[in-house]
């Protein structure tokens, strides 16, 4: 797990937590032609809503529904993959971030789950990698696997696919990264070893971002979520870059049509108070484990059960959620759902 302290952003940088670029837009909207674009973005939001279809639309960790302008709240970025080649419904999960906020510390942290991660899926009643879950129930199986896994409740989730990523960099005419190392992946498309880039700073194209976000060919799936994080970081710079406010529109019709979630605008609005805190602190966790294979030939995270335990009160710390009893901190716990 990562331990280093909480680093501090410059005011345009702490807008941009992360994956939340539908938020980051309507920080963005407020600085020209609002209106057009507060209209364009509650249609859009409108258009894009999706319950998870539990009781009360809350976490049965919760006591009731939260308000992210009152409460300490957490949202669930799910990345999936539903190219032509694929059914939107029926894709695994390519990436998940879950994030916490926490209104008095005015802090938030972001963890990254390995989409190898070996854990219980309810829907399943067996544990196998996390990444099915969204496969065989959606979001709603996948907010249920993580509470199952971690026993944090997850009270939000914005479901975005690889179109939407690589039409919103290319709306924002690319971003510069460091690419590590030289490498070859498939694009969006399937076509194998499509995108080539050598080692360097440089600016990336939708395709070319997707393809460095994607790979983990040449380190791992831990340092491939840290990537992600450090890659939807500078989507989101260059979103809220006075460069790019009259491209604001473009961005906002790539999230459109390529997202799913159960906020609606009024909750979005809730959140705006982080990027405009000058002191908000951003931290990026990880879960600490090893990869390897299993007796069935499959390829899987274990993630350590200390780091788990660990992670699990320190989001449930942050929300302000009563930590549990040791004896309740056993995962993959098939009656805990």
């Amino acid at each position: 797990m990562n331990t280093d302290k909480p680093k501090r952003y410059t005011k345009r940088k702490k807008i941009l937590v992360s994956v939340f670029i539908l938020f980051l837009l309507l920080v963005g909207s407020g600085i020209g032609y609002a209106g057009y674009l507060y209209n364009k973005t509650s249609s859009i939001v409108t258009e894009s809503h999706e319950d998870v279809g539990r009781e009360n639309e809350s976490s049965p960790l919760r006591d009731g529904k939260v308000d992210p302008v009152e409460d300490n709240v957490s949202v669930l970025f799910i990345g999936v993959d539903d190219s032509e080649f694929r059914d939107s419904e029926n894709s695994r999960s390519d990436a998940l971030i879950l994030a916490t906020f926490n209104k008095n510390k005015g802090s938030v942290k972001l963890l990254s789950i390995p989409r190898d991660s070996f854990v219980f899926i309810p829907p399943l009643n067996y544990s196998t990698k996390i990444n099915h879950a969204h496969a065989h129930g959606g979001p709603r199986a996948t907010i249920e696997t993580i509470e199952n896994f971690l026993h944090v409740p997850v009270d939000y989730y914005v479901r975005m696919n690889f179109n939407a990523f690589v039409e919103v960099v290319d709306a924002l005419d690319g971003i510069w990264f460091d690419v590590p190392y030289e490498m070859e992946e498939s694009d969006s498309n399937d076509k194998r070893d499509a995108i080539h880039l050598n080692p360097g700073y440089q600016l990336l194209d939708g395709e070319g971002a997707l393809a460095l976000a994607r790979t983990r060919k040449y380190d791992s799936d831990v340092e491939r979520g840290k990537r992600q994080q450090e890659i939807l970081k500078e989507i989101a710079n260059k979103a809220t870059s006075a460069s790019s406010l009259f491209k604001l529109e473009d961005v906002l019709t790539a999230v459109g049509s390529n997202m799913r979630t159960n906020l609606t605008l009024a909750e979005i609005r809730g959140f705006l108070s982080y990027g405009l805190n000058e002191k908000v602190q951003i931290e990026n966790i990880n879960l600490d484990g090893n990869g390897g294979y299993m007796e069935n030939g499959g390829w899987y995270y274990q993630v350590e059960e200390e780091s788990r335990i660990q992670i699990q009160n320190e989001l449930r710390n942050h929300l302000e959620v009563e930590l549990l009893e040791e004896s309740n901190n056993v995962a993959d716990d098939p009656s805990y759902y």
